[in-house]
Protein backbone atom coordinates (compact mmCIF):
# COMPACT_ATOMS: atom_id res chain seq x y z
CA UNK A 1 0.00 0.00 0.00
CA UNK A 2 1.08 3.21 -0.79
CA UNK A 3 0.50 6.77 1.31
CA UNK A 4 0.39 9.93 -0.35
CA UNK A 5 1.57 13.01 1.88
CA UNK A 6 0.37 16.52 1.38
CA UNK A 7 1.40 19.42 3.01
CA UNK A 8 -1.49 22.31 3.58
CA UNK A 9 -0.51 25.99 4.50
CA UNK A 10 -1.88 27.76 7.51
CA UNK A 11 -5.86 28.29 6.65
CA UNK A 12 -5.87 26.56 3.43
CA UNK A 13 -8.95 24.20 2.82
CA UNK A 14 -9.33 20.23 1.73
CA UNK A 15 -12.25 18.81 0.33
CA UNK A 16 -12.02 15.20 1.91
CA UNK A 17 -14.69 12.25 0.99
CA UNK A 18 -16.88 15.00 0.85
CA UNK A 19 -15.90 17.07 4.16
CA UNK A 20 -14.61 20.24 4.16
CA UNK A 21 -11.46 20.43 6.73
CA UNK A 22 -9.44 23.84 6.97
CA UNK A 23 -5.94 24.13 9.12
CA UNK A 24 -4.66 26.61 11.58
CA UNK A 25 -1.28 25.99 11.23
CA UNK A 26 0.98 24.44 8.76
CA UNK A 27 0.05 20.78 8.53
CA UNK A 28 1.05 17.69 6.71
CA UNK A 29 -1.60 15.05 6.16
CA UNK A 30 -0.65 11.89 5.25
CA UNK A 31 -3.46 9.36 3.84
CA UNK A 32 -3.10 5.78 3.83
CA UNK A 33 -5.93 4.47 1.85
CA UNK A 34 -8.02 5.23 -1.00
CA UNK A 35 -9.60 8.86 -0.20
CA UNK A 36 -11.10 11.41 -2.87
CA UNK A 37 -9.50 14.91 -1.69
CA UNK A 38 -9.71 17.96 -3.40
CA UNK A 39 -7.03 20.77 -1.93
CA UNK A 40 -8.73 24.48 -2.37
CA UNK A 41 -6.46 25.79 -4.77
CA UNK A 42 -7.91 23.53 -7.36
CA UNK A 43 -11.57 24.59 -6.63
CA UNK A 44 -13.63 26.77 -9.45
CA UNK A 45 -16.20 29.06 -8.17
CA UNK A 46 -19.04 29.54 -9.72
CA UNK A 47 -18.88 32.46 -11.23
CA UNK A 48 -14.95 31.26 -12.79
CA UNK A 49 -17.01 28.90 -14.87
CA UNK A 50 -17.26 31.08 -18.38
CA UNK A 51 -15.89 28.49 -20.66
CA UNK A 52 -17.57 24.99 -21.48
CA UNK A 53 -14.73 23.20 -20.28
CA UNK A 54 -14.43 25.18 -17.29
CA UNK A 55 -18.53 24.63 -16.41
CA UNK A 56 -17.44 20.85 -17.12
CA UNK A 57 -14.87 21.24 -14.60
CA UNK A 58 -17.16 22.93 -12.02
CA UNK A 59 -19.94 19.76 -12.73
CA UNK A 60 -17.43 17.65 -12.07
CA UNK A 61 -16.17 19.07 -9.17
CA UNK A 62 -19.37 18.88 -7.89
CA UNK A 63 -19.07 15.39 -8.03
CA UNK A 64 -16.63 15.15 -5.73
CA UNK A 65 -16.71 18.28 -2.71
CA UNK A 66 -20.79 16.39 -2.53
CA UNK A 67 -20.91 13.01 -3.10
CA UNK A 68 -24.45 13.30 -1.60
CA UNK A 69 -25.59 14.79 -4.79
CA UNK A 70 -23.16 13.07 -7.08
CA UNK A 71 -25.93 11.09 -8.92
CA UNK A 72 -27.55 14.23 -9.88
CA UNK A 73 -24.63 16.49 -10.43
CA UNK A 74 -23.74 13.42 -13.06
CA UNK A 75 -27.10 13.75 -14.91
CA UNK A 76 -25.87 16.76 -15.29
CA UNK A 77 -22.58 15.78 -16.94
CA UNK A 78 -24.49 13.34 -18.80
CA UNK A 79 -27.20 15.66 -20.42
CA UNK A 80 -24.53 18.50 -20.83
CA UNK A 81 -21.78 15.93 -22.59
CA UNK A 82 -23.21 15.11 -26.28
CA UNK A 83 -23.19 19.44 -26.30
CA UNK A 84 -19.32 19.22 -25.56
CA UNK A 85 -18.35 17.03 -27.97
CA UNK A 86 -20.49 18.65 -30.96
CA UNK A 87 -19.33 21.76 -29.87
CA UNK A 88 -15.78 21.30 -30.64
CA UNK A 89 -13.50 19.81 -33.39
CA UNK A 90 -10.40 20.05 -31.82
CA UNK A 91 -9.06 16.15 -31.65
CA UNK A 92 -7.38 16.74 -28.53
CA UNK A 93 -10.40 17.98 -26.78
CA UNK A 94 -12.89 15.38 -28.00
CA UNK A 95 -10.59 12.84 -27.26
CA UNK A 96 -9.81 14.54 -23.38
CA UNK A 97 -13.50 14.72 -23.34
CA UNK A 98 -14.61 11.15 -24.13
CA UNK A 99 -11.52 9.80 -22.03
CA UNK A 100 -13.20 12.26 -19.47
CA UNK A 101 -16.81 10.61 -20.06
CA UNK A 102 -15.02 6.84 -19.46
CA UNK A 103 -13.79 7.74 -16.24
CA UNK A 104 -16.54 9.28 -14.57
CA UNK A 105 -18.21 5.63 -15.94
CA UNK A 106 -15.50 4.05 -14.03
CA UNK A 107 -16.59 6.08 -11.10
CA UNK A 108 -13.08 7.29 -11.50
CA UNK A 109 -13.96 10.92 -10.40
CA UNK A 110 -10.73 12.45 -9.14
CA UNK A 111 -8.90 11.50 -12.48
CA UNK A 112 -11.61 12.73 -14.45
CA UNK A 113 -11.52 15.88 -12.62
CA UNK A 114 -7.61 15.78 -13.59
CA UNK A 115 -8.36 15.06 -17.35
CA UNK A 116 -10.55 17.93 -17.76
CA UNK A 117 -8.29 20.29 -15.83
CA UNK A 118 -6.00 19.51 -18.63
CA UNK A 119 -7.92 20.42 -21.06
CA UNK A 120 -8.27 24.59 -20.31
CA UNK A 121 -5.60 25.32 -21.60
CA UNK A 122 -6.49 23.65 -24.73
CA UNK A 123 -9.77 25.85 -25.16
CA UNK A 124 -8.24 28.92 -24.13
CA UNK A 125 -5.80 28.32 -26.95
CA UNK A 126 -8.88 27.74 -29.39
CA UNK A 127 -10.69 31.04 -27.64
CA UNK A 128 -7.86 33.53 -27.90
CA UNK A 129 -6.83 32.24 -31.75
CA UNK A 130 -10.92 33.07 -32.51
CA UNK A 131 -10.74 36.26 -31.24
CA UNK A 132 -7.77 37.22 -32.97
CA UNK A 133 -9.54 35.43 -36.72
CA UNK A 134 -12.65 37.92 -35.89
CA UNK A 135 -12.68 40.43 -38.46
CA UNK A 136 -11.08 43.43 -37.82
CA UNK A 137 -13.12 46.23 -39.51
CA UNK A 138 -16.19 45.99 -37.24
CA UNK A 139 -17.34 49.20 -38.43
CA UNK A 140 -18.69 47.22 -41.80
CA UNK A 141 -21.58 46.15 -39.81
CA UNK A 142 -24.66 47.92 -40.29
CA UNK A 143 -27.26 48.68 -37.91
CA UNK A 144 -30.98 48.77 -38.82
CA UNK A 145 -32.54 52.10 -38.13
CA UNK A 146 -35.16 50.95 -35.55
CA UNK A 147 -36.35 52.07 -32.14
CA UNK A 148 -34.46 50.52 -29.66
CA UNK A 149 -35.99 47.90 -27.47
CA UNK A 150 -36.32 48.26 -23.52
CA UNK A 151 -35.04 45.66 -21.89
CA UNK A 152 -36.27 45.23 -18.19
CA UNK A 153 -39.25 45.46 -16.08
CA UNK A 154 -41.67 48.64 -16.46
Amino acid sequence: MSTLRITLRAGERIFVNGAVMRVDRKTHLEFLNDVTFLLESHVMQAEDATTPIRQLYFVVQLMLIDPAAAAETRKLFERSFPALMAAFSSPAIRSGLQDAAELIERERVFDALKRVRALIPLEDAILSAAETEAPANLSTITVTDRAPVAVGAR
